[in-house]
C-alpha cells in the first residue's frame, strides 16, 4: 500500500483513509496513557509504599519526557519515512508498557513510563503532518475533526478507564490491557503503512539546539509542575530554579533557531509564527488546553474532596463530555470545510467561558448531574474550537513547514497542560481555608481564574479568519 503525499487531487487516495485510521487508533491508545495514572496514584502510593510526592513523578516524568522529545519531531519527520517513525514510536511504547506492567518497584515503573512517553511524543506530530500531506485541503477539516478525538478526548477518558480498571483489578492491568492493543497497532502499521514520502534533503542536526531545547521545555514543564505542587509542600526544588533555567534556555534556543533558519538549518523552524492565521489559532489552542487540563485536575479533586464521592464517580463525570466531543469532531470538521473557523470558534469559546463560569458557582451541595452538564458543555465548546483551529493553523503553512508547525503546536499543548495544572492548583491552594487541601473556597477561586482565561479566549476568537483557505490556495503571512 503506497500512497503519494500530493494533495493537488480533489480526492484523497482510497488507502489514505486506512492510513489515517491506523494513525488515529494508535495515537489514541498512546495519548490515553498521559492521564491514566491520575486516578491510580493513591493506589500506587499504598502498593509501592512510596510518598505522594514520589508517586507524582509517574505523571510528571511522562510530561517532562514528552516536552523534551516533541520539539525534536519536526527534524525527525523530515529525516525518516513515515513507516519507520511509526514503527519506532509504537515499539518504544510497547516496550515501555511491558516494563511498566512487570515493574517490581517504583524506579522500574518510572523507567517504563519514560519509555512510553518517548514513543508517544512523536505520534501526534506524525499524525498531523501525514493528514496535511495526504488529505486534500477541502476535506482537511473533517479529518482533523477525527484527530481531535485523539488530542482532546483521550486525556479526558483516561481517568474514567483507570477508575473502571482499579475498581476490580490490580493497577498492573492498566498496562496489560493496553499492551495487546498497542501490539496490534504496531503489527498493522508494519504491514499496511506505506506512504510515498517527499522529504527534502535533511540538514545536519545542530548539536547546540538539542540540549537547549531539552533544558528549555523540560525546565518550563518541570517548573510549572513544581509551582503547582508548592501549595501541598514537599517540593523537590524551588519552582523558580527550573523556571528560570527553562526561560533562559528558551531565549537562547529561539535566538539560535532564528539564526539557523536563514539557511534552512533550524532544529525547530519558528517561521510558522510569521503566519498570522497560525499564530492566532495556536494562541487559542493553548488557552483551550490550559482550561482542559485544569478541568481534568480540578474536577476530580472537587468530586472526591468536596462532594466526598469515589474515584470511579470522579472519572465518570468526564465520560459523557469526552464521548460527545469525539462524536462532534467530524461534524465540526465538515462545518469548518464549508464555513471556516470563526463561525465555530466564537460560539465554542463562549460555551467554554460559560461552562467555566458555571464551575465557579459550584457549591458543596451541587448534584453530580449538574457537574456532568457543565463538563459536557465545556467539552463540546472545546470541540468547536480545537478542530477548526488546528486545521486553520497548519493550512496556513507551506508544505515544508508542516512538520515544524505540528511540532510547535504539540509542544505548546504540553506546556499549556502543565501551566493550567500549575495555575489552578496554586490558586486553589492559596485560597483554601484548610491549609492547602482541596476545599470549596479553593476550588471556587481556581475556577474563577479559569473563567477569566475563558474570557480571553472569547476576545481572541474574533481574530480568527472568517473563511478557510481555498483548495490549492497559497498561504500568506
Amino acid at each position: 500500500m503506497c500512497v503519494s503525499t500530493r494533495t493537488t487531487q480533489s480526492k484523497a487516495p482510497p488507502s489514505a483513509a486506512v492510513i489515517i485510521a491506523l494513525l488515529v487508533f494508535s495515537a489514541f491508545v498512546m495519548i490515553l496513557n498521559e492521564t491514566i495514572m491520575s486516578v491510580a496514584l493513591p493506589v500506587l502510593i499504598v502498593d509501592l509504599e512510596i510518598a505522594a510526592r514520589t508517586a507524582q513523578w509517574l505523571t510528571s516524568g511522562f510530561l517532562l519526557t514528552m516536552a523534551v522529545v516533541i520539539p525534536m519531531s519536526g527534524s525527525l519527520l523530515q529525516r525518516f519515512p513515515v513507516r519507520a517513525i511509526f514503527v519506532a514510536s509504537m515499539s518504544l511504547f510497547c516496550v515501555g508498557t511491558l516494563v511498566s506492567a512487570l515493574a517490581p518497584g517504583f524506579a522500574v515503573l518510572l523507567a517504563g513510563r519514560i519509555v512510553q512517553a518517548c514513543g508517544t511524543a512523536v505520534m501526534v506530530p506524525l499524525l498531523m503532518t501525514t493528514v496535511m500531506k495526504l488529505i486534500p485541503a477541502e476535506r482537511r477539516g473533517q479529518t482533523m475533526g477525527t484527530i481531535s478525538i485523539v488530542i482532546a478526548v483521550a486525556p479526558a477518558v483516561g481517568p474514567t478507564l483507570s477508575g473502571f480498571i482499579l475498581g476490580s483489578l490490580n493497577w498492573r492491568w492498566m498496562f496489560w490491557i493496553v499492551l495487546p492493543i498497542a501490539l496490534l497497532g504496531l503489527l498493522a502499521g508494519w504491514v499496511w503503512l506505506r506512504v510515498a514520502d517527499e522529504r527534502e534533503q535533511p540538514t545536519p542536526i545542530d548539536p547546540v539546539s538539542v540540549p537547549l531545547s531539552a533544558i528549555a521545555f523540560a525546565g518550563l514543564v518541570f517548573g510549572l509542575s513544581e509551582l503547582g505542587a508548592s501549595g501541598h509542600g514537599g517540593q523537590a526544588v524551588p519552582a523558580w530554579v527550573p523556571l528560570t533555567a527553562g526561560a533562559v534556555a528558551m531565549l537562547l534556543f529561539g535566538a539560535r533557531q532564528l539564526r539557523l533558519q536563514r539557511d534552512d538549518r533550524a532544529f525547530l523552524d519558528l517561521r510558522p509564527f510569521t503566519y498570522r492565521r497560525f499564530s492566532v489559532s495556536v494562541g487559542l489552542v493553548v488557552i483551550g488546553f490550559t482550561g482542559l487540563f485544569g478541568a481534568i485536575i480540578m474536577v476530580p479533586l472537587y468530586v472526591q474532596n468536596v462532594l466526598g464521592k469515589s474515584a470511579l464517580v470522579a472519572g465518570l463525570t468526564s465520560l459523557p463530555g469526552g464521548l460527545l466531543m469525539g462524536l462532534a469532531g467530524p461534524l465540526v470538521g465538515r462545518v469548518y470545510d464549508r464555513h471556516g473557523a470563526r463561525r465555530l470558534v466564537v460560539p465554542g469559546s463562549i460555551m467554554l467561558f460559560l461552562s467555566l463560569c458555571g464551575f465557579a458557582m459550584l457549591s458543596a451541595a451541587t448534584p453530580v448531574w449538574e457537574l456532568v452538564v457543565l463538563q459536557t458543555i465545556m467539552m463540546v465548546g472545546l470541540s468547536m474550537m480545537f478542530t477548526p483551529l488546528m486545521t486553520d493553523a497548519l493550512s496556513a503553512l507551506p508544505d515544508r513547514l508542516y512538520s515544524h508547525g505540528s511540532a510547535i503546536m504539540t509542544t505548546l499543548q504540553q506546556v499549556a497542560g502543565a501551566a493550567g495544572t500549575a495555575l489552578f492548583v496554586t490558586v486553589m491552594a492559596k485560597a483554601s481555608a484548610s491549609g492547602g487541601a482541596p476545599d470549596m473556597p479553593g476550588v471556587h477561586a481556581a475556577f474563577v481564574a479559569a473563567a477569566l482565561i475563558g474570557a480571553v479566549a472569547v476576545a481572541l476568537a474574533f481574530f480568527t479568519e472568517p473563511r478557510p483557505l481555498p483548495a490549492g490556495g497559497t498561504p500568506t503571512h
